[in-house]
């Protein structure tokens, strides 16, 4: 029989106004395999670009998926006082929004960012006597203190770390996108609570949205004849590039080895300027995201880097790993955390955070590979995304877990 499943997120999005399109995806498979499914969240998004509305509460249907955006206060700067206060408008408005003709909910499933919406969903709970899920694709608060420059006593700090632990203690299951995520719940609580991992996963439609870039931009950007090292993303401080930056110095005497670095950010003119004369990388303009695709897939291998952090050994939750697997290219890893997917696809290698020699030694030796060898990493990866992280598969185990809840 059927459930009705409430999902609740600020930065949830649907199809025509950008990425963050996780939750509409599994809404979308649950709503396939005969449950109604309801998404409620927020135009105030630096993700996604929602249209303008003077209505509090608009409502859409998409592919059988009911959703309701709450119009919500905007903000600039991701890490900014403003974005905390449309936190709090997207809250308020999940409490003020009326609930007449809204089907009654079995399952609540609140996803962060924002923590504060497991407070709406535990009232849900209560009211409706639901199921609560809370799932966490960000270790908030824990990250803003190793990775943002937060102190631990820091009154948001603290106050999100509340916000947290009561999601954690409320929730009838937990989920993580990252694998290990049950690690972090006892070490915050004190105690198991039910677990599941629901990693990021894939959409059959990307690959009929790609557009290509054309072979001028290509040419101008990717050399031929080269071994390419590529990492398209973000360009600032929480993407760890500076081993990669040091090996593109070091590296400059392998005139066979070239690297592109694709993407916009806070560092990237601090990065060509301390690259400036180097012939042996390529600076890519920011792209949009169906041409990502076709830029990795130019590549021969293909690299990506975290901090070396303790959120990481909670495991990873990278888009840029599903991205890379999809192109089908052996990938290297700059990353000291839990590992997963590049190990079990036996697709690449991971370094050590922060160790350019290591990271070095590691580009020498997949740059020097038969072009068999890379090719044959590169196909593994796709075949293990293909048959482990589509949508759908993911869908039906989240479902499972679900329907394993105690009565």
């Amino acid at each position: 029989m059927g459930k009705t499943i409430w999902l609740i997120s600020k930065y949830a999005a649907l199809p025509r106004y950008g990425p963050g399109l996780r939750l509409f995806y599994l809404a979308r498979e649950f709503h396939r395999a005969g449950h109604e499914v309801l998404i409620l969240t927020s135009d105030a998004n630096h993700l996604a670009n929602f249209p303008q509305s003077r209505t509090r509460y608009n409502r859409e249907d998409v592919d059988g998926v009911r959703a309701i955006w709450v119009k919500t206060t905007k903000y600039r700067k991701t890490a900014s006082a403003s974005r905390v206060l449309s936190w709090l408008d997207f809250e308020r408005g999940l409490f003020g929004m009326p609930r007449k003709g809204m089907p009654r909910p079995d399952v609540v499933i609140v996803s962060s960012l924002s923590l504060l919406s497991v407070v709406y969903g535990y009232y849900l709970k209560v009211i409706y006597r639901a199921r609560l899920v809370f799932e966490v694709r960000d270790v908030w608060p824990l990250t803003m203190v190793e990775e943002g420059g937060f102190h631990r006593w820091h009154p948001l700090v603290v106050f999100l770390g509340m916000i947290e632990r009561f999601g954690y203690k409320k929730a009838d299951l937990v989920v993580g996108t990252m694998p290990r995520l049950d690690l972090h719940v006892r070490e915050r609580i004190g105690q198991d609570r039910p677990f599941f991992c629901a990693p990021l996963g894939y959409a059959p439609e990307w690959a009929a949205d790609e557009t290509p870039l054309s072979d001028e931009f290509l040419r101008k950007y990717v050399p031929e004849g080269k071994i390419v090292v590529g990492y398209a993303g973000s360009i600032g401080i929480t993407n760890a590039l500076d081993p990669l930056m040091e090996s593109i110095e070091r590296l400059s005497g392998r005139s066979e080895i070239h690297f592109v670095v694709a993407g916009g950010g806070d560092l990237r003119e601090t990065h060509m300027a301390r690259l400036a004369g180097h012939k042996n990388v390529s600076f890519v303009p920011r792209i949009e995201r169906n041409q990502v695709q076709s830029l990795l897939r130019r590549c021969d291998i293909l690299y990506l880097s975290a901090h070396d952090s303790p959120v990481w050994r909670f495991g990873q939750s990278l888009n840029k790993m599903v991205d890379y697997m999809m192109a089908g290219k052996p990938v290297i890893a700059s990353y000291s955390g839990h590992q997963s997917m590049l190990n079990e696809a036996d697709a690449g290698v991971f370094v050590a955070a922060g160790d350019t020699d290591e990271l070095i030694r590691a580009i020498i030796s997949m740059a020097e590979m038969p072009t068999e060898r890379r090719l044959e990493m590169g196909s593994r990866a796709q075949a293990w995304l293909l048959a482990n992280r589509s949508y759908a598969v993911l869908a039906r185990a989240y479902l499972s877990a679900i329907e394993q809840l105690p009565n």
